[in-house]
């Protein structure tokens, strides 16, 4: 395993769509790996290839005190509910934004053993699953934002983790 560098903003990976996964084979679950060790050395609740320059439809997630998910494929199929959330990026480090997210969603992809699942997910997860796969379609927390006057500096550590 390999804590990998994460790109910042404006690198351009971070804009483009990622490729579909056609095979969960050992390379896959070796990027999960590293994906893995590389947020928890960073301290990130989620984490998507893209933020590594890798452009595959694989993600990250793990809530303070929960097991680690990680998904192949990923895609949104059902939301439900709003509410505005802080949030931040790893990939834009020092910043934060108000935002609006979704209460619930259900999610469907593979697990790091290519078998079908869905996830439901609601507050912190229901966000860090919406965030993670924005990323896999170059969508960033900032598109959300209504002006860039609206992203601030975060001046002391806060309590809301990088997703």
């Amino acid at each position: 395993m390999a804590v990998l560098p994460i790109l910042t903003y404006p690198n351009p990976p971070l804009r483009q769509k990622s490729k579909r996964v056609r095979n969960v084979d050992g390379s896959v679950q070796r990027l999960i790996d590293d994906m893995v060790e590389t947020m928890h050395y960073v301290q990130g609740v989620g984490l998507a290839a893209p933020q590594i320059g890798v452009l595959l439809r694989v993600i990250v997630i793990e809530l303070p005190g929960e097991e680690t998910l990680a998904l192949v494929n990923p895609q949104i199929v059902k939301r439900s509910g709003e509410r505005t959330v802080e949030e931040g990026c790893l990939c834009i480090p020092g910043y934060r934004g108000e935002i609006k997210r979704s209460v619930k969603v259900t999610a469907k992809g593979l697990d790091r053993q290519g078998r079908e699942i869905r996830i439901k997910g609601e507050g912190l997860l229901a966000q860090a699953l919406e965030h993670e796969i924005d990323h896999l379609n170059g969508v960033l927390y900032i598109d959300y934002l209504e002006s860039m006057d609206k992203l601030y500096k975060v001046v002391v550590e806060t309590e809301t983790p990088e997703i």
